[in-house]
């Protein structure tokens, strides 16, 4: 190990699916709980921790809030990527059972995450802060007629019992991460590689359709183009992109070029190896 922290940051109380998604990339690395994503990002900042294990989108909530306006003004780069299933229990204190169980606790997407369980045992929903948290604060309760829904570690950690494993509505429940560090480490050319960046276009008639053209005319493939307000504005001003191949690749490279044109602002975010979930998806 060299002389870098031994820690990767992550946003949540131990036991949330970025505890989990942090394990799963970096065993090696002592996992740092964060309580916002701010703080998550100033770890990795400070040299507090090597890595930051971030959420980006998840297959059924869709993009994560507040990440795409965080990820610019971070000052780190996107090192790589990981794709988390996600698998809800139902948890509850010992001597609890499905049919005491009267209000269950968690964060809006988890809960969102599971509506068939809930509906079907009439659960009133008690919003926590997120799913780890939810866990502690259900063993902190002792109450068995309180539920939470969160991982298989936050129940080992906060000594609770699993009520009923895998809740999730949708089988497929994946979350994307990305990782972050202080500073860039690019994928090397000739492996399948993952390009972020944003950038703004100039305020000229189809400023928008003249910059992605570059991409087509070139072959490459655009896998994400989201837009987002900036400074208040109901204006779509900037917008977060991610493309297959590295920078240096000839098309690409001729990409950029046409989108620097149409463009008032370029920036790379990340030049990083493209996840092997990529290529098992796609062959689905």
């Amino acid at each position: 190990m060299s002389t870098k922290s031994n820690k990767i940051a992550f946003q949540g109380e131990p036991g949330a699916n970025s505890h989990l998604a942090a394990k799963a990339v970096h065993p090696e690395l002592e996992p740092l709980a964060c309580a916002t994503f701010e703080d998550a990002f100033q770890a990795v900042s400070e040299g507090r921790a090597r890595y930051g294990m971030i959420p980006i989108e998840n297959s059924v909530a869709g993009r994560i809030a507040d990440i795409h306006h965080l990820l610019p003004d971070s000052g780190l780069s996107i090192v790589g990527e990981h794709f988390e299933p996600i698998h809800h229990q139902l948890l509850g204190v010992k001597g609890a059972s499905l049919p005491k169980i009267k209000a269950v606790m968690s964060q809006t997407p988890a809960l969102g995450q599971c509506r068939k369980l809930i509906r079907e045992m009439g659960l009133s929903i008690i919003t926590g802060g997120d799913t780890a948290g939810s866990a502690r604060a259900v063993a902190e309760k002792g109450d068995p007629t309180l539920a939470a829904i969160a991982s298989r570690l936050a129940a080992e950690i906060y000594g609770l019992q699993i009520l009923k494993q895998d809740v999730e509505d949708e089988h497929h429940n994946t979350t994307r991460f990305v990782i972050m560090a202080k500073e860039a480490e690019e994928a090397p050319k000739g492996v399948p590689a993952v390009t972020s960046f944003i950038f703004r276009v100039r305020n000229v008639p189809a400023a928008l359709y003249k910059a992605l053209g570059g991409f087509a005319t070139n072959g490459v493939n655009m896998t994400k183009l989201e837009s987002y307000q900036l400074d208040g504005s109901f204006t779509a001003t900037q917008f977060y992109a991610e493309v297959d191949g590295h920078p240096e690749d000839k098309p690409l490279r001729l990409a950029f070029e046409e989108l620097e044109f149409f463009s008032s602002m370029l920036k790379i975010l990340g030049v990083y190896p493209a996840s092997p979930f990529r290529a098992k998806k796609a062959a689905l």
